[in-house]
């Protein structure tokens, strides 16, 4: 393991070792037609990964050098696995920084070091008690009437215009001013590092070209002197907050985490506090809407909420695919891999397996045992954040559906998505309502 350990989380992907099993037989016509950055994977993958779950669940892709995991219990069997399926590889670049990049790079005065989604397992372990136990139900329930205050006030500026582009004009905010009340930081600092963020995903896990992965080291070493003065004026006067109760656990015992450390937890989380939970409300808006009947129904009762969310995060995931390393030789599904193998885990797939989810590919918000997605991941890497994640999107749709029940998509409007391996969030979604029939707040 101690090669996966002292991997970078700026550096490239390792490449497999050389004395690694080839391949017994050639690719099959779905794994040589795998490209999960074209045009049409990218618009709706949800095709090719109902392929791939009857025809081959377990492939090799030549083009992309990873192993394709598309089946459920095969996904949950890896993430229980973290001794065989390490998690090292989850935030290297898919694409090799250019040498422009990483001079770039090389120059921050940053200490980056694996932080609870790419530690060793049993590292791991021992972080997560400490980090998930202070992650309480307390925390999370008395920042709600915030958000609420917040996502109520995002609806004001627009309710009486009789249109809006949701994501722009409030679901791209919204999470990350909700990640920082939970943190102790500022409104301006959130949308602040929320611009510095909104590049990360495309040069960690797409094709950026140069002139993106230079703009987005630059802001890597801004983000990070933000990240490093909260902690640093947290350790001064730590806050009722979630980093108060992190450097007051720090206090007691040093040798439970370090100062760095912590950094690096708090930078971690302000990239994956937010950009997750945007991209999810606005896949789950674009599924309802889309869907009359649902959303009505949703209006008309807002019991159902919690279980749409759940549906949601189920039918249309914003973490679509997921990354592991191979530490040893070893099987999924039956299909044998070689130490080394890069692992892509199709998390949309799993989410939509008939096996896990009857009629998997149908969108139904009361559906039962939706709770079981894999959009938090799974096993000892279980998102700590679901709990903050859920009560946003929950905010999100109890008051759409009070204030804008008769909202409706603009037709004919066109989907765009980001372009990378593992992140899949509609960035633009266009509604419209007549303001006559609109409540009064």
């Amino acid at each position: 393991m101690s090669n996966f350990k002292q991997l970078g989380m700026f550096q490239s992907e390792p490449e497999a070792p050389e004395d690694a099993p080839p391949r017994a037989c050639p690719a099959s016509a779905l794994a040589a037609g795998f490209d999960p950055f074209s045009e049409t994977y990218l618009a709706d993958p949800y095709p090719f990964f109902e392929r791939a779950r009857a025809e081959e669940p377990v492939f090799h892709s030549p083009e992309t050098g990873y192993w394709v995991v598309a089946r459920h219990d095969d996904i949950v069997a890896v993430f229980r696995d973290p001794e065989t399926f390490s998690a090292a590889l989850a935030r290297h670049p898919v694409t090799p920084l250019c040498p422009e990049a990483a001079k770039v790079r090389d120059g921050l005065d940053i200490a980056i070091e694996p932080s609870l989604v790419d530690e060793d397992p049993e590292t791991h372990l021992r972080h997560r008690k400490i980090f998930g136990d202070a992650f309480t139900p307390r925390r999370v329930a008395e920042i709600e009437p915030r958000i609420r205050a917040i996502v109520t006030r995002y609806i004001d500026r627009f309710a009486g215009d009789g249109e809006a582009e949701l994501v722009s004009q409030m679901l791209y905010e919204v999470p990350a001013l909700a990640i920082f009340i939970f943190l102790g930081a500022s409104d301006d600092d959130a949308v602040f590092v929320k611009r510095l963020g909104s590049a990360r995903a495309v040069v960690n896990w797409g094709r950026p070209d140069e002139d993106q992965q230079v703009a987005m080291m630059r802001d890597m070493g801004e983000h990070w002197a933000f990240t490093k003065e909260l902690v640093d004026a947290a350790l001064e006067d730590p806050g009722d907050n979630y980093l108060g109760d992190m450097v007051r656990l720090h206090r007691e015992d040093p040798s439970r985490f370090t100062v760095n450390y912590l950094t690096n937890v708090m930078f971690l989380m302000q990239f994956a506090g937010h950009e997750t939970t945007t991209q999810a409300s606005a896949n789950g808006l674009k599924a309802l809407l889309a869907d009359r009947a649902q959303w009505e129904r949703l209006c008309a009762d807002s019991s159902l909420i919690p279980n749409a969310v759940e549906e949601i995060l189920r039918y249309d995931t914003s973490i679509f695919a997921w990354r592991r390393i191979a530490t040893r030789d070893a099987e999924i599904g039956g299909v044998a891999v070689p130490a080394g193998a890069k692992i892509l885990l199709l998390l949309g797939s799993g989410n939509r397996d008939d096996a896990a989810f009857p009629g998997g590919e149908a969108f139904d918000i009361a559906r039962p045992g939706a709770k079981r997605h894999l959009a938090f991941g799974n096993g000892a890497h279980f998102c700590m954040g679901a709990p903050l994640a859920r009560l946003e999107m929950r905010i999100v749709l109890e008051e759409l559906t009070r204030r804008l029940p008769h909202m409706r998509l603009v037709d004919g409007q066109a989907w765009e998505y980001i372009p990378t391996l593992t992140f899949r969030g509609v960035q633009k979604l266009r509604v419209e309502w007549d303001t006559a029939g609109t409540p009064s707040p």
